[in-house]
């Protein structure tokens, strides 16, 4: 396990020696190719590219150990621009600017992926300095920028962490971790699992209001970790590494990728960084430690995760999940007991949790529960039931553990019925003379294993194919997995989109993830849903999969604020395009025409091809965003509550709109367009910019849908399936009643209202 953990610590290596002096001027640069290095004046740190793990062909530019006493594989990087920005050319570079900005610029892409925001701060000069922190001076005095200031993974010693901020634990795929340490408001330190679930703190005394922001965490070089207050004089917490007050030259405390916190100091005798101190003693008590597994130790005392259930699961499901499936089980459910094992759930992560009850109320519980997969059962003085409700569920197993789960099951038959107990063997009288039936019963059961044998062995190659097969095809997508769907705190979406700095349609801002993926980030109205219900609505909209659905990336529900991560759409919305005369150009009848088809086969989809049916409840132009070669892609799907013809509705509408190019922010269908087409006058509702350039017979099927789809009475509206034949030209349309004159309560008494929507 430590070599292991060496390795995670590990961010790669430095990619050459080539020194630049430790002052650093304004318009000075690094360029990948060029293999050099900014280096501290004392010799102890340098800033360069590397190479991340996992990455040979990308780069990151950050500050590492740069000792000659410290062998260069054990050079562990400690700061990184950008929390983990990456370039993929060997042009691409990292510069001080004359206007006083740091700067890491991708050549490929031709954008910069981060910048210090630091040009209006008069900037004469940089340093990194003996102590590992890279400073932008103001007349080569005055710091108005650091590195200390916007820590990643790692404290050095002196660095101080303020209140409100946080370190994340870097990630293999290095676009956003699950682990977090934040300096919370109560003035504690507290580790984070997705931002949401603490599952250790500092445990000093909560602080009255008035001092919050004035309390700090450092890390001394003495080795210890102190959370201060600047009225107190002294520190209110405080723990020490196991070699405080030794003679070490260097330390630093990092947030590691397996979520605990750990204080290392460099072994000269040993030649390796060595953990002197870690917040959670039990690496299974880190929340979700081993993900939709179970934590356990082994006979040499490290970690390891193993899966209890897979015995009542297909062998061909790669995940790790509780077997209770709600439909498909015909003959009733059981409890499994597993003892000495802990679970709690992961999606959602919050349990039930039922006091003062007997376990064998506790399973019953859970029996009767249909949303309950699993139930822990405890008995520490306070008994206690905890109740899963997801089939995504991580644990801890022990034999020092008292707890007791019961996982449901299904009884339909299978292959090897896993309840049947084992028995002790029954002492049978041994007997010297020879049993001839017992010889022959013999050899026929050694015959009937041998072929038994066989023939496992040939279902285990064909299984393992499939499951090697599903496993390529699944890599391919993130909703196969949990974790796929990423959460985001405030501050990422901040960072993320350079502080709402570019508006790409309507509460639509561009965002940059670590990876150098470009994201388009909405923020919603945080009072349209609740907390809970928009967590829920994230992760089912996280499964959903149509070429014309921007695919929901990840999410952020926090600190009243609700933001939706979608895949990049280049070419920003619908509406930005309408009301831009510019960018109109771009929307030629084609592209219009299209988009309503892409729109309509998108809500098709939602409505009725779904494991359960979808609205969007808010379809409108901005949130229709357009890709790389103007495709449609739909966002803020899901999030409504409302019937399919809500969304029929919306659609004529922003048909309406498009084909015209007149938006009306409330949505009222135009009279006008009605008036002129009806008198025969069409061709002059279409978008004066597009120059007469569509065709008549497209506009006429077009327009005759929109208006049976704004219909008053929704009676009359047709189904998005409907509308999609009609749009393709695989179905006639019948000329609609007027749709602003069409009263519900009298639909059938209108002569209007009686014409068939299609012509048969």
């Amino acid at each position: 396990m430590f070599r292991a953990l060496l390795l995670s610590l590990s961010l790669g290596f430095f990619l050459a020696f080539q020194f630049v002096v430790s002052e650093i001027q304004l318009g000075s640069r690094l360029v990948v190719g060029e293999n050099s290095l900014w280096v501290s004046n004392n010799g102890d740190f340098a800033l360069g590219f590397f190479n991340p793990p996992g990455l040979p062909n990308r780069f990151s530019i950050g500050i590492r150990f740069n000792s000659n006493s410290i062998p260069f594989d054990q050079r562990k990087v400690v700061w990184v621009a950008g929390a983990g920005g990456v370039v993929s050319d060997n042009s691409s570079y990292f510069e001080l600017t004359r206007g006083g900005e740091l700067v890491l610029f991708d050549s490929s892409l031709g954008a910069p992926v981060w910048n210090s925001k630091t040009n209006r701060f008069s900037v004469s000069s940089a340093l990194l300095r003996d102590d590992g922190n890279l400073v932008l001076l103001k007349d080569r005095e005055e710091i108005v920028w650091q590195s200390f200031g916007t820590p990643t993974d790692t404290l050095l010693p002196n660095q101080k962490l303020p209140a409100f901020e946080m370190l994340r634990a870097a990630s293999e795929n290095l676009t956003s971790s699950y682990y977090s340490l934040h300096l919370e408001d109560s003035g504690r330190l507290e580790l984070r699992w997705e931002s949401s679930i603490t599952f250790w703190s500092s445990g000093n005394e909560v602080l009255k209001k008035k001092k919050k922001k004035k309390i700090g965490a450092v890390l001394t070089s003495e080795g210890a970790l102190f959370l201060e207050d600047q009225d107190l004089m002294r520190p209110v917490w405080s723990v020490f590494g196991e070699d405080h007050n030794d003679t070490v030259k260097f330390r630093f405390l990092r947030l590691d990728r397996d979520g605990n916190l750990r204080m290392y100091s460099w072994n000269e005798d040993s030649g390796i960084w060595k953990p002197v101190w870690q917040a959670v003693e039990n690496q299974c008590r880190v929340f979700a430690t081993c993900g939709s597994q179970v934590c356990s130790f082994n006979s040499s005392g490290y970690t390891e995760c193993s899966c209890p259930f897979n015995a009542f699961v297909s062998a061909s499901d790669p995940k790790c999940l509780v077997p209770y499936q709600k439909p498909g089980c015909k003959s009733g459910f059981d409890m499994v007991k597993f003892k000495n094992l802990e679970l709690y759930g992961i999606y959602p992560a919050n349990d039930s949790v039922i006091s003062q009850i007997s376990s064998q109320r506790c399973k019953k519980l859970c029996l009767e529960d249909s949303a309950c997969t699993a139930v822990t059962y405890t008995n520490d003085r306070d008994p206690q039931c905890r109740m899963k409700l997801t089939r995504y569920i991580s644990g801890y197993s022990d034999p020092s553990l008292s707890s007791i789960s019961y996982v449901k099951t299904c009884l339909d038959p299978i292959a090897v019925d896993p309840n049947v107990s084992k028995e002790s063997p029954v002492p049978v009288t041994k007997s010297h003379s020879i049993c001839l039936p017992c010889l022959v019963g013999a050899t026929s059961i050694t015959l009937v294993l041998f072929i038994g044998f066989q023939l496992g062995i040939v279902v285990y190659i064909y299984q393992r194919k499939k499951k090697l097969a599903k496993k390529k095809a699944d890599r391919f997508s993130k909703a196969t997995n949990p974790k796929g769907l990423m959460i985001f705190s405030a501050d990422e979406i901040k960072a993320m989109t350079d502080n709402f700095d570019h508006n790409i349609g309507p509460q639509i801002f561009e965002g940059v993830m670590p990876e150098n993926e470009l994201v388009a980030v909405k923020e919603v109205e945080s009072t349209l849903t609740e907390e809970r219900k928009f967590r829920s609505s994230a992760s089912k909209i996280g499964t959903m999969h149509h070429k014309n659905l921007a695919k929901l990336e990840g999410y952020c529900c926090e600190l009243g604020r609700r933001f939706l991560v979608y895949e990049y759409a280049k070419n920003g919305s619908i509406l930005d395009h309408i009301v831009d005369p510019l960018r109109s150009k771009k929307l030629t009848w084609r592209i219009r025409t299209e988009t309503c088809l892409s729109v309509a086969k998108a809500l098709c989809y939602l409505h009725t091809e779904c494991r359960e049916f979808v609205s969007h409840g808010n379809l409108n132009c901005g949130n229709i965003l357009l890709g790389e070669a103007l495709e449609a892609k739909l966002t803020e799907y899901g999030f409504g509550l409302c019937a399919a013809d809500k969304d029929v509705e919306d659609f004529g509408k922003t048909v309406l709109a498009l084909i015209t190019g007149r938006y009306e922010p409330d949505g009222v269908v135009s009279e006008w367009v009605y008036r002129e087409w009806i008198e025969g006058r069409k061709e002059t509702v279409v978008d004066k910019r597009l120059e007469g350039c569509f065709d008549v017979e497209e506009l006429e099927r077009v327009l005759r849908i929109s208006f049976w789809c704004v219909q008053t009475d929704e009676r009359l509206r047709p189904s998005m399936g409907e509308v999609v034949k009609v749009l393709e030209g695989t179905l006639s349309v019948d000329p609609p009643p007027p749709p602003f004159a069409c009263a519900r309560s009298s639909p059938t008494n209108s002569s209007e209202s009686s014409q068939s929507l299609y012509e048969p």
